[in-house]
C-alpha cells in the first residue's frame, strides 16, 4: 500500500500548487512578507492607521456549489467564496486586506481545482485583497470523487475612528439599494428543487429574451469594495451597509440599524429581475419566502443622509454599479414598533 493507492496523489498536490502560483502572487499587497509555501502567511498592517482594527469574516458558497459542478463551471464559485466574505467585512467600512481558502475533495482535480482559485485570486485582485493562503485537502471515502466543498476566510482594517457601526443612522437617512447580478450564493437548496421540479436543464430558457437560466444562475456573485472605497474616497457620509444575503432584506438590512429605528421599504422602488419571477413561478414559492431567501434583485445597501443621496447614486453610477433609492430610515415609537414596514415579515 501507498498513500497514492488510498486515493491521495501526493504529486499532483506539488502540481498543483506550482500551477495556482502566479494567480496567487497576482493578488499581493505591497504589505505582504514572504511568498507562497510557507506554514504561515504573513502581511504588515498597512501604513498610516492610527488606532486600526482587525474585521474578520468567514463563509462558504453553500449548495450552488452542487450545480457549478454538475455544470463544470469552478471559476464563478470562486469569485462567490471571496464576494460572500468580503461583502461582509467591508460593511463596517474596512479594507479587505487577506484572504484564506480551504478546499476539501474527494480527489483532487487540478484543472477544476485550479480555475477556483483562480477564481478566487481574480475575486482578490477586484476586492484589492491578498490571497496570503490556503489549504487543499484530499478526503477520499468522505467526499464523493470529483466533488469539492470550499470555505473561506478573511481580515479587513479600519481606523477606528473611520468605523462605520450603524450608530449614526438616524430617521430622515435615506437607503439605496445596489442591483445584485442574480442569486449570488444564497437559496440554492430552493433553487435546486424548483430546477428540478421543472425539468430544467442546459437548454432551458427564461424571459422575454429567452435567457439561459442555468448559465444565469452560476453568475458570480457582485463585489462591493470597489464601490464603497469610491464612496470614502469622496468623503460620503456612510452612516450604515448591509449585505444581503441568506435572509434576503427582512434579515439583513436591519442588522446595521440601532436599536430605535427602523426603515420604510418601497418594494416598487426596483424593477425585480426575470429570474426571480422564474423561480416563483416554477417553485410557486410565497412571496414571503421569496423576501426572506432571496436578494430579489438587491445584493447590498448602503444607508445616507438625504442630502448626499444624490451623490452617492452619481457615484454609484458612474463605478457601474446600477442603484435605487429604496426606502428610507423612520423613528421608533417603542421596541414593540416594526422595524421593517413596505416588506412581508
Amino acid at each position: 500500500m501507498d498513500y497514492k493507492t488510498a486515493g491521495v496523489d501526493v504529486e499532483a498536490g506539488r502540481a498543483f500548487v506550482e500551477r495556482i502560483r502566479s494567480s496567487v502572487e497576482s493578488t499581493h499587497r505591497p504589505e505582504v512578507v514572504g511568498g507562497l509555501g510557507g506554514f504561515g502567511g504573513i502581511m504588515r498592517l498597512p501604513k498610516g492607521l492610527r488606532q486600526p482594527l482587525l474585521i474578520s469574516g468567514t463563509d462558504g458558497v453553500g449548495t450552488k456549489l452542487e450545480l457549478a459542478q454538475d455544470q463544470r463551471q469552478h471559476h464563478g464559485v470562486g469569485i462567490d467564496l471571496v464576494a460572500m466574505c468580503v461583502n461582509d467585512v467591508i460593511t463596517s467600512g474596512a479594507a479587505p486586506l487577506f484572504f484564506l481558502d480551504y478546499m476539501a475533495t474527494g480527489s483532487l482535480t487540478p484543472e477544476a481545482m485550479a480555475e477556483v482559485v483562480e477564481g478566487i485570486a481574480a475575486g482578490c485582485r477586484d476586492s484589492g485583497c491578498t490571497l496570503l493562503g490556503g489549504e487543499t485537502a484530499e478526503m477520499p471515502g468522505f467526499y464523493p470523487k470529483g466533488r469539492y466543498d470550499l470555505a473561506g476566510f478573511c481580515v479587513a482594517v479600519v481606523d477606528e475612528p473611520d468605523l462605520i457601526d450603524g450608530r449614526q443612522i438616524q430617521a430622515g437617512d435615506q437607503i439605496l439599494g445596489i442591483a445584485s447580478t442574480g442569486v449570488h450564493s444564497n437559496g440554492y437548496s430552493l433553487v435546486r428543487r424548483v430546477l428540478n421540479a421543472a425539468n430544467a436543464d442546459e437548454t432551458t430558457t427564461y424571459g422575454p429574451d429567452s435567457r439561459p437560466l442555468l448559465q444565469d444562475l452560476l453568475a458570480p456573485t457582485r463585489l462591493y469594495p470597489s464601490l464603497v472605497q469610491s464612496l470614502q474616497k469622496q468623503a460620503v457620509a456612510i452612516h450604515g451597509m448591509a449585505h444581503i444575503t441568506g435572509g434576503g432584506l427582512p434579515e439583513n438590512l436591519p442588522r446595521c440599524f440601532p436599536s430605535d429605528v427602523g426603515a420604510s421599504i418601497r418594494s416598487e422602488s426596483w424593477s425585480r429581475p426575470e429570474l426571480f419571477n422564474w423561480l416563483q413561478h416554477h417553485g410557486a414559492i410565497p412571496e414571503r419566502d421569496m423576501w426572506h431567501t432571496f436578494n430579489l434583485g438587491i445584493g447590498f445597501c448602503i444607508v445616507v443622509p438625504e442630502e448626499q443621496k444624490q451623490i452617492t447614486l452619481d457615484i454609484c453610477s458612474q463605478t457601474g454599479y446600477q442603484a435605487w433609492v429604496i426606502g428610507e430610515i423612520f423613528a421608533k415609537q417603542d421596541a414593540s414598533s416594526p422595524t421593517l414596514l413596505g416588506v412581508p415579515t
